[in-house]
Protein backbone atom coordinates (compact mmCIF):
# COMPACT_ATOMS: atom_id res chain seq x y z
CA UNK A 1 0.00 0.00 0.00
CA UNK A 2 2.87 2.23 -0.21
CA UNK A 3 2.61 5.36 -1.88
CA UNK A 4 6.43 5.24 -2.69
CA UNK A 5 6.33 1.84 -4.07
CA UNK A 6 2.81 2.57 -6.02
CA UNK A 7 4.84 5.55 -7.86
CA UNK A 8 7.84 3.70 -7.93
CA UNK A 9 6.01 0.76 -10.24
CA UNK A 10 3.68 3.00 -11.90
CA UNK A 11 6.37 5.39 -13.44
CA UNK A 12 9.79 3.63 -12.93
CA UNK A 13 8.51 0.66 -15.81
CA UNK A 14 5.71 2.77 -17.24
CA UNK A 15 7.76 2.68 -21.08
CA UNK A 16 7.74 -0.91 -20.54
CA UNK A 17 4.61 -1.83 -19.16
CA UNK A 18 2.06 -2.94 -21.82
CA UNK A 19 -1.47 -0.68 -22.04
CA UNK A 20 -4.27 -1.87 -19.81
CA UNK A 21 -7.31 -3.70 -21.50
CA UNK A 22 -9.54 -1.15 -21.78
CA UNK A 23 -12.38 -3.04 -22.76
CA UNK A 24 -12.73 -5.39 -19.93
CA UNK A 25 -12.54 -1.54 -17.33
CA UNK A 26 -14.78 0.28 -19.15
CA UNK A 27 -18.33 -0.06 -19.70
CA UNK A 28 -18.21 2.50 -22.56
CA UNK A 29 -16.18 3.54 -25.88
CA UNK A 30 -15.13 7.35 -24.45
CA UNK A 31 -13.78 5.48 -21.40
CA UNK A 32 -12.08 3.04 -23.81
CA UNK A 33 -10.55 5.26 -26.13
CA UNK A 34 -9.55 7.43 -22.93
CA UNK A 35 -8.05 4.28 -21.02
CA UNK A 36 -5.68 3.87 -24.25
CA UNK A 37 -5.03 7.43 -24.74
CA UNK A 38 -3.84 7.30 -20.76
CA UNK A 39 -1.58 4.93 -21.10
CA UNK A 40 -0.29 5.76 -23.99
CA UNK A 41 0.42 8.79 -22.24
CA UNK A 42 2.21 6.92 -19.43
CA UNK A 43 4.44 5.29 -22.18
CA UNK A 44 5.96 8.63 -23.22
CA UNK A 45 6.20 10.35 -19.65
CA UNK A 46 3.12 12.46 -19.93
CA UNK A 47 2.06 12.21 -16.16
CA UNK A 48 -0.21 14.88 -16.18
CA UNK A 49 -2.03 13.49 -19.41
CA UNK A 50 -2.58 10.25 -17.95
CA UNK A 51 -3.38 11.51 -14.80
CA UNK A 52 -6.19 14.25 -16.72
CA UNK A 53 -7.34 11.15 -19.22
CA UNK A 54 -7.62 8.31 -16.45
CA UNK A 55 -9.87 10.60 -14.30
CA UNK A 56 -12.22 11.61 -17.10
CA UNK A 57 -12.50 7.65 -18.10
CA UNK A 58 -12.98 6.78 -14.59
CA UNK A 59 -16.27 8.54 -14.89
CA UNK A 60 -18.09 6.03 -16.73
CA UNK A 61 -15.83 3.32 -16.07
CA UNK A 62 -16.32 0.71 -12.78
CA UNK A 63 -14.38 0.55 -10.25
CA UNK A 64 -11.27 -1.42 -11.69
CA UNK A 65 -10.09 1.40 -14.10
CA UNK A 66 -10.99 4.19 -11.50
CA UNK A 67 -8.41 2.04 -9.01
CA UNK A 68 -6.53 2.39 -12.26
CA UNK A 69 -7.01 5.98 -12.12
CA UNK A 70 -6.30 7.37 -8.80
CA UNK A 71 -3.21 5.28 -8.72
CA UNK A 72 -1.74 6.79 -11.70
CA UNK A 73 -2.89 9.99 -10.19
CA UNK A 74 -0.91 9.50 -6.99
CA UNK A 75 1.94 8.25 -8.19
CA UNK A 76 2.14 11.46 -10.62
CA UNK A 77 1.33 13.85 -7.62
CA UNK A 78 -1.93 15.52 -9.65
CA UNK A 79 -4.57 16.12 -6.72
CA UNK A 80 -7.14 17.13 -8.78
CA UNK A 81 -7.54 14.16 -10.99
CA UNK A 82 -6.20 11.74 -7.70
CA UNK A 83 -9.55 13.51 -6.08
CA UNK A 84 -12.07 12.79 -8.62
CA UNK A 85 -11.01 9.48 -9.89
CA UNK A 86 -10.63 8.27 -5.63
CA UNK A 87 -13.87 10.02 -5.28
CA UNK A 88 -15.53 8.07 -8.04
CA UNK A 89 -13.51 4.46 -6.78
CA UNK A 90 -15.26 4.80 -3.15
CA UNK A 91 -18.72 5.70 -4.52
CA UNK A 92 -18.89 2.58 -6.63
CA UNK A 93 -16.74 0.48 -4.38
CA UNK A 94 -17.25 2.09 -0.49
CA UNK A 95 -15.93 -0.94 1.20
CA UNK A 96 -13.15 -1.58 0.34
CA UNK A 97 -10.38 -1.24 2.11
CA UNK A 98 -7.84 0.43 -0.67
CA UNK A 99 -10.48 2.51 -2.09
CA UNK A 100 -10.91 4.32 1.39
CA UNK A 101 -7.57 4.16 2.51
CA UNK A 102 -6.00 5.94 -0.77
CA UNK A 103 -9.41 7.97 -0.75
CA UNK A 104 -8.41 8.93 3.09
CA UNK A 105 -4.98 9.55 1.65
CA UNK A 106 -6.01 12.21 -1.30
CA UNK A 107 -8.57 13.67 1.48
CA UNK A 108 -5.91 14.95 3.56
CA UNK A 109 -3.22 15.65 1.18
CA UNK A 110 -5.89 18.38 -0.18
CA UNK A 111 -6.74 19.36 4.09
CA UNK A 112 -10.37 17.16 3.93
CA UNK A 113 -9.82 16.19 7.27
CA UNK A 114 -13.46 15.19 7.34
CA UNK A 115 -13.62 13.46 4.27
CA UNK A 116 -10.40 11.38 5.36
CA UNK A 117 -12.04 10.55 8.87
CA UNK A 118 -15.28 9.23 7.23
CA UNK A 119 -13.35 7.30 4.98
CA UNK A 120 -10.89 5.79 7.54
CA UNK A 121 -13.71 5.36 10.02
CA UNK A 122 -15.08 2.68 6.77
CA UNK A 123 -11.73 1.27 6.81
CA UNK A 124 -12.09 0.45 10.32
CA UNK A 125 -15.30 -0.55 10.58
CA UNK A 126 -14.68 -2.93 8.01
CA UNK A 127 -11.32 -4.46 10.14
CA UNK A 128 -13.84 -4.50 13.40
CA UNK A 129 -16.44 -6.66 11.36
CA UNK A 130 -13.55 -9.18 10.84
CA UNK A 131 -12.46 -8.73 14.15
CA UNK A 132 -16.23 -9.84 15.62
CA UNK A 133 -16.39 -13.27 13.27
CA UNK A 134 -12.53 -14.31 14.11
CA UNK A 135 -10.80 -17.12 16.81
CA UNK A 136 -8.58 -15.38 19.38
CA UNK A 137 -5.16 -16.05 18.81
CA UNK A 138 -3.62 -19.28 21.56
CA UNK A 139 -0.88 -18.30 23.82
CA UNK A 140 2.20 -18.30 22.54
CA UNK A 141 1.38 -18.09 18.73
CA UNK A 142 3.70 -16.60 16.07
CA UNK A 143 2.49 -12.88 15.89
CA UNK A 144 3.17 -10.94 12.66
CA UNK A 145 5.86 -7.97 13.02
CA UNK A 146 4.76 -4.47 12.08
CA UNK A 147 6.35 -3.27 8.79
CA UNK A 148 9.51 -0.98 8.91
CA UNK A 149 8.49 2.88 9.23
CA UNK A 150 5.25 2.67 10.65
CA UNK A 151 4.83 4.52 14.23
CA UNK A 152 5.77 1.82 16.93
CA UNK A 153 2.54 -0.66 17.11
CA UNK A 154 3.17 -3.54 19.79
CA UNK A 155 2.25 -7.10 18.73
CA UNK A 156 -0.99 -7.94 19.96
CA UNK A 157 -1.16 -9.96 23.54
CA UNK A 158 -2.23 -13.46 24.10
CA UNK A 159 -5.51 -13.84 23.70
CA UNK A 160 -6.28 -11.04 21.20
CA UNK A 161 -8.16 -12.47 18.65
CA UNK A 162 -6.93 -12.73 14.64
CA UNK A 163 -8.69 -10.32 13.42
CA UNK A 164 -7.38 -7.91 15.92
CA UNK A 165 -3.51 -9.02 15.61
CA UNK A 166 -4.37 -8.22 12.00
CA UNK A 167 -6.28 -4.94 12.49
CA UNK A 168 -3.33 -3.84 14.49
CA UNK A 169 -0.85 -4.52 11.35
CA UNK A 170 -3.17 -2.88 8.88
CA UNK A 171 -3.74 0.44 10.82
CA UNK A 172 -0.32 0.65 11.14
CA UNK A 173 -0.02 0.31 7.47
CA UNK A 174 -2.83 2.72 6.92
CA UNK A 175 -0.75 5.27 9.05
CA UNK A 176 2.14 5.19 7.55
CA UNK A 177 0.59 5.63 4.02
CA UNK A 178 -1.04 8.56 5.41
CA UNK A 179 2.07 10.65 6.51
CA UNK A 180 3.81 9.82 3.50
CA UNK A 181 0.95 12.02 2.26
CA UNK A 182 0.08 14.20 5.02
CA UNK A 183 1.62 16.36 7.81
CA UNK A 184 0.86 14.68 11.16
CA UNK A 185 -1.44 17.07 12.86
CA UNK A 186 -3.76 16.97 10.36
CA UNK A 187 -3.49 13.01 10.03
CA UNK A 188 -4.02 12.63 13.82
CA UNK A 189 -6.95 15.09 13.95
CA UNK A 190 -8.53 12.61 10.82
CA UNK A 191 -7.39 8.90 12.72
CA UNK A 192 -8.55 9.95 16.45
CA UNK A 193 -12.01 10.78 15.17
CA UNK A 194 -12.40 7.14 13.41
CA UNK A 195 -10.46 5.11 15.81
CA UNK A 196 -10.81 6.69 19.72
CA UNK A 197 -14.50 5.98 19.83
CA UNK A 198 -14.25 2.01 19.40
CA UNK A 199 -10.91 1.75 20.35
CA UNK A 200 -10.18 -0.90 22.92
CA UNK A 201 -7.13 -1.89 23.04
CA UNK A 202 -3.41 -1.54 23.92
CA UNK A 203 -2.49 -1.32 20.25
CA UNK A 204 -4.71 1.40 19.23
CA UNK A 205 -4.02 3.98 21.88
CA UNK A 206 -0.43 3.41 21.29
CA UNK A 207 -0.72 4.19 17.37
CA UNK A 208 -2.43 7.22 18.38
CA UNK A 209 0.32 8.32 21.27
CA UNK A 210 2.77 7.88 18.45
CA UNK A 211 0.58 9.83 15.90
CA UNK A 212 -0.25 12.34 18.87
CA UNK A 213 3.90 12.77 19.78
CA UNK A 214 4.54 13.28 15.71
CA UNK A 215 1.92 15.94 15.95
CA UNK A 216 4.11 18.06 18.77
CA UNK A 217 0.91 17.27 20.80
CA UNK A 218 2.39 15.97 24.20
CA UNK A 219 -0.58 16.13 26.50
CA UNK A 220 -2.81 14.28 23.93
CA UNK A 221 0.18 11.67 24.14
CA UNK A 222 0.32 11.93 27.08
CA UNK A 223 -3.23 10.68 27.65
CA UNK A 224 -3.48 8.10 24.80
CA UNK A 225 -0.37 6.47 26.73
CA UNK A 226 -1.99 6.35 30.28
CA UNK A 227 -4.84 4.62 28.75
CA UNK A 228 -2.99 2.23 26.80
CA UNK A 229 -1.32 1.61 30.56
CA UNK A 230 -4.75 1.18 31.83
CA UNK A 231 -5.32 -2.26 30.03
CA UNK A 232 -1.37 -3.38 29.94
CA UNK A 233 0.92 -1.27 33.12
CA UNK A 234 3.79 -2.84 31.65
CA UNK A 235 3.46 -1.86 28.26
CA UNK A 236 7.05 -0.33 27.16
CA UNK A 237 5.65 0.82 23.85
CA UNK A 238 3.24 2.61 25.79
CA UNK A 239 5.81 3.56 28.56
CA UNK A 240 8.00 5.26 25.75
CA UNK A 241 5.20 7.08 24.56
CA UNK A 242 4.13 8.50 28.22
CA UNK A 243 7.78 9.30 28.50
CA UNK A 244 8.28 11.33 25.23
CA UNK A 245 4.93 13.23 26.04
CA UNK A 246 6.59 14.45 29.41
CA UNK A 247 9.63 15.60 27.47
CA UNK A 248 7.60 17.39 25.31
CA UNK A 249 5.31 18.81 27.82
CA UNK A 250 8.32 19.81 29.77
CA UNK A 251 8.18 18.13 32.42
CA UNK A 252 11.49 16.06 33.18
CA UNK A 253 11.61 14.61 36.68
CA UNK A 254 8.31 12.50 35.17
CA UNK A 255 9.80 11.88 31.95
CA UNK A 256 13.42 10.27 33.91
CA UNK A 257 11.03 8.45 35.99
CA UNK A 258 8.60 6.78 33.32
CA UNK A 259 11.98 5.72 31.49
CA UNK A 260 13.00 4.29 34.11
CA UNK A 261 9.93 2.22 34.87
CA UNK A 262 10.06 1.03 31.38
CA UNK A 263 14.13 -0.06 32.54
CA UNK A 264 12.42 -1.81 35.38
CA UNK A 265 10.38 -4.19 33.28
CA UNK A 266 12.69 -4.68 30.63
CA UNK A 267 16.64 -3.94 31.36
CA UNK A 268 18.17 -3.60 28.01
CA UNK A 269 15.17 -2.15 25.70
CA UNK A 270 13.92 0.26 28.53
CA UNK A 271 18.05 0.91 29.34
CA UNK A 272 18.03 2.57 26.00
CA UNK A 273 14.47 4.23 26.38
CA UNK A 274 16.22 6.01 29.56
CA UNK A 275 19.30 7.12 27.65
CA UNK A 276 17.07 8.18 24.89
CA UNK A 277 15.37 10.61 27.08
CA UNK A 278 17.97 11.69 28.68
CA UNK A 279 19.64 12.74 25.73
CA UNK A 280 16.63 14.33 24.44
CA UNK A 281 16.29 16.55 27.79
CA UNK A 282 20.52 17.58 27.25
CA UNK A 283 21.47 15.34 30.06
CA UNK A 284 23.95 14.05 27.32
CA UNK A 285 27.02 12.85 30.04
CA UNK A 286 23.98 11.02 31.64
CA UNK A 287 23.11 9.68 28.50
CA UNK A 288 26.93 8.63 27.42
CA UNK A 289 26.79 6.92 31.46
CA UNK A 290 23.82 4.99 31.00
CA UNK A 291 24.68 3.43 27.42
CA UNK A 292 28.06 2.76 28.84
CA UNK A 293 26.07 1.14 32.05
CA UNK A 294 23.79 -1.11 29.23
CA UNK A 295 27.48 -2.42 27.64
CA UNK A 296 28.77 -4.04 30.99
CA UNK A 297 25.70 -5.24 31.54
CA UNK A 298 25.52 -6.98 28.32
CA UNK A 299 23.59 -4.58 25.70
CA UNK A 300 24.40 -5.39 22.39
CA UNK A 301 27.76 -3.66 21.71
CA UNK A 302 27.09 -2.50 18.12
CA UNK A 303 23.74 -0.95 19.19
CA UNK A 304 25.63 1.17 22.07
CA UNK A 305 28.44 2.02 20.02
CA UNK A 306 25.27 2.95 17.39
CA UNK A 307 23.88 5.33 19.98
CA UNK A 308 27.49 6.81 21.31
CA UNK A 309 28.35 7.97 17.85
CA UNK A 310 24.53 9.56 17.45
CA UNK A 311 24.65 11.04 21.11
CA UNK A 312 28.19 12.78 19.99
CA UNK A 313 26.98 13.92 16.62
CA UNK A 314 23.95 15.50 17.99
CA UNK A 315 25.58 17.31 20.84
CA UNK A 316 28.38 19.04 18.62
CA UNK A 317 31.35 16.75 19.41
CA UNK A 318 32.28 15.86 15.81
CA UNK A 319 35.53 14.42 16.83
CA UNK A 320 33.75 11.57 19.21
CA UNK A 321 31.00 11.22 16.40
CA UNK A 322 33.90 10.81 13.19
CA UNK A 323 35.62 8.25 16.01
CA UNK A 324 32.59 6.30 16.10
CA UNK A 325 31.17 5.79 13.39
CA UNK A 326 34.35 5.27 11.30
CA UNK A 327 34.62 2.50 14.34
CA UNK A 328 31.46 1.16 13.69
CA UNK A 329 31.99 1.14 9.95
CA UNK A 330 35.45 -0.54 10.38
CA UNK A 331 33.58 -3.55 12.17
CA UNK A 332 31.37 -4.30 10.01
CA UNK A 333 28.64 -2.74 11.88
CA UNK A 334 27.77 0.25 10.15
CA UNK A 335 25.50 1.10 7.25
CA UNK A 336 24.98 3.90 4.78
CA UNK A 337 23.42 6.19 6.96
CA UNK A 338 26.81 5.92 9.26
CA UNK A 339 29.00 6.90 5.92
CA UNK A 340 26.49 9.72 5.03
CA UNK A 341 26.95 11.25 8.78
CA UNK A 342 30.57 10.50 8.48
CA UNK A 343 30.44 12.56 5.43
CA UNK A 344 28.54 15.29 7.13
CA UNK A 345 31.05 15.62 9.75
CA UNK A 346 33.73 16.24 6.69
CA UNK A 347 31.59 19.29 5.24
CA UNK A 348 31.03 20.76 8.69
CA UNK A 349 34.53 20.33 9.60
CA UNK A 350 35.42 22.48 6.63
CA UNK A 351 36.59 19.81 4.39
CA UNK A 352 34.24 20.04 1.25
CA UNK A 353 36.65 17.86 -0.78
CA UNK A 354 36.22 15.02 1.77
CA UNK A 355 32.78 15.33 1.97
CA UNK A 356 31.74 15.65 -1.62
CA UNK A 357 34.08 12.06 -2.16
CA UNK A 358 31.99 10.76 0.11
CA UNK A 359 28.70 11.90 -0.43
CA UNK A 360 29.91 10.53 -3.90
CA UNK A 361 30.14 6.88 -2.64
CA UNK A 362 26.60 7.03 -1.37
CA UNK A 363 25.27 8.30 -5.45
CA UNK A 364 22.91 5.22 -5.79
CA UNK A 365 22.62 3.73 -2.22
CA UNK A 366 19.65 3.94 0.01
CA UNK A 367 20.67 7.31 1.29
CA UNK A 368 21.47 8.71 -2.61
CA UNK A 369 18.79 11.94 -2.74
CA UNK A 370 20.54 13.38 0.45
CA UNK A 371 24.02 12.35 -0.69
CA UNK A 372 23.13 13.83 -3.74
CA UNK A 373 21.51 17.28 -2.64
CA UNK A 374 24.16 18.03 0.15
CA UNK A 375 26.94 17.19 -2.28
CA UNK A 376 25.08 19.74 -4.92
CA UNK A 377 24.90 21.77 -2.16
CA UNK A 378 28.66 22.24 -1.41
CA UNK A 379 29.28 22.43 -5.08
CA UNK A 380 27.29 25.46 -5.54
CA UNK A 381 29.02 26.93 -3.10
CA UNK A 382 32.29 26.56 -5.38
CA UNK A 383 30.29 28.22 -8.43
CA UNK A 384 30.06 23.74 -10.15
CA UNK A 385 26.51 25.30 -11.38
CA UNK A 386 26.02 22.68 -13.69
CA UNK A 387 27.54 19.77 -12.02
CA UNK A 388 25.53 20.65 -9.12
CA UNK A 389 22.10 20.18 -11.00
CA UNK A 390 23.50 17.40 -12.73
CA UNK A 391 23.79 15.66 -9.83
CA UNK A 392 19.74 15.95 -9.21
CA UNK A 393 19.07 15.62 -13.01
CA UNK A 394 20.68 12.26 -13.56
CA UNK A 395 18.92 10.79 -10.03
CA UNK A 396 15.51 12.11 -11.63
CA UNK A 397 15.97 10.45 -15.16
CA UNK A 398 17.01 7.08 -13.17
CA UNK A 399 14.28 7.73 -10.30
CA UNK A 400 10.77 9.15 -12.15
CA UNK A 401 8.77 8.47 -8.67
CA UNK A 402 11.10 11.36 -6.72
CA UNK A 403 11.01 13.57 -9.48
CA UNK A 404 8.74 16.33 -7.59
CA UNK A 405 10.95 15.79 -4.62
CA UNK A 406 14.12 16.25 -6.70
CA UNK A 407 12.28 19.63 -8.32
CA UNK A 408 11.63 21.32 -4.65
CA UNK A 409 15.56 20.29 -3.66
CA UNK A 410 16.82 21.65 -6.84
CA UNK A 411 14.76 25.31 -5.94
CA UNK A 412 15.52 25.33 -2.64
CA UNK A 413 19.54 25.13 -3.34
CA UNK A 414 19.30 27.32 -6.23
CA UNK A 415 17.24 29.86 -4.19
CA UNK A 416 19.68 29.56 -1.04
CA UNK A 417 22.65 30.27 -3.57
CA UNK A 418 21.30 33.41 -4.89
CA UNK A 419 19.40 32.57 -7.58
CA UNK A 420 15.49 32.65 -6.11
CA UNK A 421 14.31 33.72 -9.84
CA UNK A 422 15.28 30.41 -11.37
CA UNK A 423 14.11 28.80 -7.99
CA UNK A 424 10.85 30.30 -8.60
CA UNK A 425 10.87 28.98 -12.60
CA UNK A 426 11.17 25.46 -11.74
CA UNK A 427 7.82 26.05 -9.32
CA UNK A 428 5.82 27.20 -11.58
CA UNK A 429 7.04 24.42 -14.37
CA UNK A 430 6.58 22.03 -11.42
CA UNK A 431 2.70 23.25 -10.71
CA UNK A 432 1.80 22.58 -14.35
CA UNK A 433 2.62 18.94 -14.39
CA UNK A 434 0.99 18.77 -10.59
CA UNK A 435 -1.05 21.96 -10.50
CA UNK A 436 -2.67 22.83 -6.89
CA UNK A 437 0.29 20.68 -5.22
CA UNK A 438 0.78 22.52 -1.98
CA UNK A 439 3.92 21.14 -1.31
CA UNK A 440 5.37 23.55 -4.54
CA UNK A 441 2.88 26.05 -3.48
CA UNK A 442 4.43 26.37 0.17
CA UNK A 443 8.01 26.20 -1.14
CA UNK A 444 6.96 29.17 -3.60
CA UNK A 445 5.73 30.75 -0.82
CA UNK A 446 9.05 30.61 0.91
CA UNK A 447 11.27 31.21 -1.62
CA UNK A 448 9.41 34.80 -2.50
CA UNK A 449 9.99 35.94 0.66
CA UNK A 450 13.38 34.86 0.84
CA UNK A 451 14.00 36.66 -2.26
CA UNK A 452 12.71 40.30 -0.57
CA UNK A 453 9.39 39.86 -2.13
CA UNK A 454 7.33 39.58 1.51
CA UNK A 455 3.89 40.80 0.12
CA UNK A 456 3.54 38.24 -2.69
CA UNK A 457 4.58 35.51 -0.46
CA UNK A 458 2.29 36.67 2.14
CA UNK A 459 -0.56 36.78 -0.62
CA UNK A 460 0.55 33.70 -1.41
CA UNK A 461 0.08 32.00 2.08
CA UNK A 462 -3.05 34.25 2.25
CA UNK A 463 -4.47 32.38 -0.89
CA UNK A 464 -3.12 28.91 0.45
CA UNK A 465 -4.88 29.50 3.74
CA UNK A 466 -8.36 30.64 1.82
CA UNK A 467 -7.97 27.10 0.73
CA UNK A 468 -6.99 24.96 3.81
CA UNK A 469 -8.36 27.92 6.58
CA UNK A 470 -7.69 24.84 9.59
CA UNK A 471 -3.88 24.29 8.30
CA UNK A 472 -1.58 24.88 11.34
CA UNK A 473 1.59 24.58 9.40
CA UNK A 474 -0.35 27.53 7.23
CA UNK A 475 -1.24 29.70 9.79
CA UNK A 476 2.10 29.39 11.31
CA UNK A 477 3.98 30.39 8.45
CA UNK A 478 1.71 33.16 7.52
CA UNK A 479 2.07 34.22 11.41
CA UNK A 480 6.07 33.73 11.29
CA UNK A 481 6.38 35.96 7.99
CA UNK A 482 4.13 38.90 9.37
CA UNK A 483 6.13 39.20 12.27
CA UNK A 484 9.46 38.76 10.89
CA UNK A 485 8.67 42.04 8.93
CA UNK A 486 6.57 43.67 11.25
CA UNK A 487 3.41 43.83 10.24
CA UNK A 488 -0.03 43.55 11.12
CA UNK A 489 1.70 41.78 14.25
CA UNK A 490 -1.74 41.23 16.18
CA UNK A 491 -3.15 39.18 13.43
CA UNK A 492 0.22 37.53 13.12
CA UNK A 493 -0.10 36.27 16.95
CA UNK A 494 -4.04 35.39 16.32
CA UNK A 495 -2.98 33.02 13.41
CA UNK A 496 0.07 31.46 15.63
CA UNK A 497 -2.03 30.61 18.43
CA UNK A 498 -4.51 29.08 16.26
CA UNK A 499 -1.62 26.58 15.19
CA UNK A 500 -0.62 25.99 18.50
CA UNK A 501 -4.44 24.82 19.52
CA UNK A 502 -3.31 22.26 16.87
CA UNK A 503 0.05 21.71 17.90
CA UNK A 504 0.86 22.88 21.25
CA UNK A 505 4.38 21.83 21.36
CA UNK A 506 5.73 22.44 17.90
CA UNK A 507 8.90 24.08 17.89
CA UNK A 508 8.71 26.03 14.86
CA UNK A 509 5.28 27.55 16.35
CA UNK A 510 6.56 28.20 19.68
CA UNK A 511 9.34 30.43 18.14
CA UNK A 512 6.59 31.89 15.92
CA UNK A 513 5.22 32.92 19.11
CA UNK A 514 8.65 33.88 21.07
CA UNK A 515 9.58 35.96 17.86
CA UNK A 516 6.31 38.11 17.26
CA UNK A 517 6.24 38.84 21.78
CA UNK A 518 9.68 39.94 20.66
CA UNK A 519 8.46 42.29 17.72
CA UNK A 520 5.57 43.77 19.91
CA UNK A 521 8.38 44.38 22.47
CA UNK A 522 8.08 42.00 24.96
CA UNK A 523 11.33 40.43 24.83
CA UNK A 524 10.94 38.99 28.91
CA UNK A 525 8.28 36.65 27.66
CA UNK A 526 9.95 35.95 24.09
CA UNK A 527 12.70 34.44 26.35
CA UNK A 528 10.91 32.01 28.18
CA UNK A 529 8.83 31.17 25.20
CA UNK A 530 11.79 30.82 22.66
CA UNK A 531 13.77 28.90 25.45
CA UNK A 532 11.06 25.70 25.63
CA UNK A 533 11.09 26.03 21.44
CA UNK A 534 14.99 25.39 21.62
CA UNK A 535 14.63 22.84 24.35
CA UNK A 536 12.29 20.84 21.89
CA UNK A 537 13.89 21.33 18.09
CA UNK A 538 17.34 22.74 18.63
CA UNK A 539 17.16 24.37 15.98
CA UNK A 540 19.70 26.94 15.18
CA UNK A 541 17.04 29.83 13.47
CA UNK A 542 15.14 29.28 17.16
CA UNK A 543 18.55 29.94 19.18
CA UNK A 544 19.71 33.05 16.72
CA UNK A 545 15.75 34.27 18.15
CA UNK A 546 16.34 33.37 21.82
CA UNK A 547 19.76 34.89 21.84
CA UNK A 548 18.77 37.95 20.58
CA UNK A 549 15.70 38.21 22.87
CA UNK A 550 18.39 37.45 26.15
CA UNK A 551 20.69 40.17 24.39
CA UNK A 552 17.95 42.80 24.09
CA UNK A 553 16.92 42.18 28.05
CA UNK A 554 20.31 43.32 29.12
CA UNK A 555 21.67 39.20 29.43
CA UNK A 556 24.61 39.61 27.03
CA UNK A 557 26.24 37.03 28.79
CA UNK A 558 23.60 34.38 28.44
CA UNK A 559 22.79 35.11 24.97
CA UNK A 560 26.65 34.20 24.10
CA UNK A 561 26.15 30.93 25.79
CA UNK A 562 23.09 30.29 23.85
CA UNK A 563 24.55 31.25 20.62
CA UNK A 564 28.19 28.91 21.34
CA UNK A 565 26.12 26.15 21.98
CA UNK A 566 24.00 26.18 19.08
CA UNK A 567 27.14 26.85 17.07
CA UNK A 568 28.95 23.88 18.06
CA UNK A 569 25.87 21.79 16.97
CA UNK A 570 25.18 24.22 13.58
CA UNK A 571 28.24 25.62 13.24
CA UNK A 572 27.27 27.02 9.17
CA UNK A 573 23.99 27.98 10.21
CA UNK A 574 23.42 31.38 7.87
CA UNK A 575 20.85 32.83 10.55
CA UNK A 576 22.71 32.00 13.60
CA UNK A 577 25.98 33.87 12.14
CA UNK A 578 23.79 36.38 10.90
CA UNK A 579 22.58 37.32 14.03
CA UNK A 580 25.68 36.87 15.81
CA UNK A 581 27.49 39.30 13.53
CA UNK A 582 24.79 41.83 13.08
CA UNK A 583 24.59 42.41 17.42
CA UNK A 584 28.54 41.67 17.67
CA UNK A 585 30.39 42.95 14.69
CA UNK A 586 33.73 41.67 16.03
CA UNK A 587 32.53 38.49 16.49
CA UNK A 588 34.97 35.48 14.84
Amino acid sequence: MSALALAAGLLGACASRPPAKPAAAATGHDATALTVIAEADLKRGDCRGASENYAKAAVAGDAQLARRATQVAMACEHLPAAWQAATRWRTLAPTDREANALYAAVALKLYRTADARAAINDFWRAEEQLDAASPAVAPGAPQTAPPPGVPTVPPPLPGRTRAQQRAAKSMGELTALLLEESDAPAVLTAMSGALEPTANSPETFILLGELALAAYDGQRAQGYAQRALQLDPKDLAALRVLARGYVMRGDAPQAVATARRAQASDATRGGFELAEILASLDRNEEAHQQLEHLRAGGAPQAEVDRRLALLAFNSGDMKEARQRFSELLSSGEGNEAAQLYLADIAARDGDPEGAIAAYRRLYDSSVALSARSRAAALLLDRNARTEALALLDDYAAEHPEDELDLTLAKARLLADHGEADAGLALLSSALERHPQHPSIEYDRAVILEQSGRVHESVETLEHMLHERPDDPTLQNALGYTLADHTLELAHAETLIRRALTVMPDNPAALDSLGWVQFRQGDAKGATATLAHAYSLGHDPEIAAHWGEALWMSGQQAEARRVWAAALAREPDSKPLKATIKRLIPDAH
